[in-house]
């Protein structure tokens, strides 16, 4: 598919058919996810995937009983390393091996630097891996909407419910959760127009965030309303 195609067709998906994803369009779909680009390359992400149903039931009661995750061939639980030096020793020695990097003392500063986040407050690694992770979920919506696999980015979750389901270890934020599956004959969710989306001209502001400029006036905002999760 075509990179402005992708973009622009791509939607949440809420009503899913019953076919499974081949564990083969799975692994492809994550194979591009690892491309994402992330603060340092640390690379701070984990995907769970959930496909067995009692799985993605007990997700479902974490994301307050959001029909779809059950209904979906797969829900993916995207979870964010709040330990920045957690894989920083070799991405700073595949910096260094492949000449990114002038000398192994750059390499060392940089660990250093890197090892020294760790020591900022919890809510300041939490918002520093969802950043990057973030970039790798909707990486994950494009890839698997590239091929023909439709998805929903999910924000409604009780946390501790989530990493309580996945059994993930001390450490890690759920980010996100993303429901994945082939979208359902004739569902709204494609079928329909598209909701409307703000324009450029609201959106762009340049060199200053100021009045007048890439602002629009109240029907505007209320004409370019459109749900989060679309």
């Amino acid at each position: 598919m075509e990179a402005d195609e992708l973009i622009r067709s791509r939607r949440s998906v809420h009503e899913y058919s019953d076919e499974p994803i081949a564990e083969e369009t799975l692994a492809e779909i994550f194979d591009r996810v690892r491309f994402t680009p992330s603060g340092y390359n640390l690379q701070p992400w984990e995907f769970v995937v959930l496909q067995a149903p009692e799985n993605r039931a007990a997700l479902a009661e974490a994301a307050y009983g959001q029909e779809h995750v059950e209904e979906a061939a797969a829900a993916v639980v995207v979870l964010g390393n709040t330990d920045p030096a957690a894989h920083a020793e070799r991405v700073f020695d595949d910096w260094l091996d492949k000449g990114y990097l002038p000398s192994e003392a750059v390499r060392d500063d940089l660990l250093g630097q890197v090892e020294g986040m760790g020591d900022q407050p919890d809510a300041e690694n939490r918002l520093w891996t969802t950043r990057s992770t973030s970039l790798a979920a909707m990486t994950l919506m494009y890839a698997a909407w590239d091929l023909g696999v439709g998805s929903c980015p999910m924000e409604g979750f009780d946390p501790e419910g989530v990493l309580d389901v996945v059994d993930a270890p001390a450490g890690y934020e759920p980010v996100m959760l993303v429901t994945l599956g082939y979208p359902a004959e004739g569902t709204a969710d494609i079928e329909n127009e598209r909701k409307s989306r703000r324009s450029v001209a609201e959106i762009v502001h340049h060199e200053t965030f100021a009045a007048g400029d890439g602002t629009a006036d109240e029907g505007d905002h209320a004409a370019g309303a459109v749900e989060a999760d679309d």
